[in-house]
């Protein structure tokens, strides 16, 4: 994934999801950079994703195909400020169910089965149909070269592991 777009945050902030203050209104989290803290970063990567990174740590990855269903922005003054609305349904008794941001780290121990749990729903997103799958996969196991890239991507993750 190369990076296309980055820019630099002063100030991230987005909804605590399930949870009410007083007035019912629904209270935010908000992510600054200052003092000792990482600064905050929002990537626009090539595949379609936004990433909003604070150091290592991902507060937010936002898929953005198909992204007119989920995704508004609305400027005022100096701040851009987008709504992102994720639907879904809850599941019952599963691994650790993880809410907020995740590290890197913590996505790769899921992703090379070290640490069972379950992701937060933007990482349940496909912006493939459903029926084009099977035939993305075909061509990619008739490629020769496809095991060393399956490859390349685990040590690539390890190594990040290990930073």
């Amino acid at each position: 994934m190369a990076p296309r777009q980055r820019w630099k945050l002063k100030r991230y902030g987005r909804v605590v999801p399930g949870s009410r203050e007083e007035g019912g209104m629904q209270p935010w989290e908000v992510f600054e950079a200052n003092g000792g803290k990482p600064e905050i970063v929002l990537t626009i990567v090539e595949p379609g994703y936004m990433l909003v990174l604070q150091g290592q740590e991902s507060l937010d990855t936002i898929p953005l195909l198909c992204g007119s269903d989920f995704l508004r922005v609305h400027q005022k003054s100096d701040n851009l400020m987008f709504r992102v609305t994720v639907e879904g349904t809850e599941v019952g008794v599963e691994p650790e169910v993880v809410q907020g941001s995740l590290s890197i780290k913590r996505l790769i121990e899921h992703f090379l089965g070290e640490t069972a749990m379950t992701l937060p729903q933007v990482y349940h997103h496909c912006p493939l149909a459903q029926g084009d799958m099977e035939p993305i996969l075909r061509v990619c196991l008739l490629d020769p070269s496809f095991h060393l890239f399956v490859e390349n991507v685990e040590c690539e993750l390890r190594k990040l592991h290990q930073e």
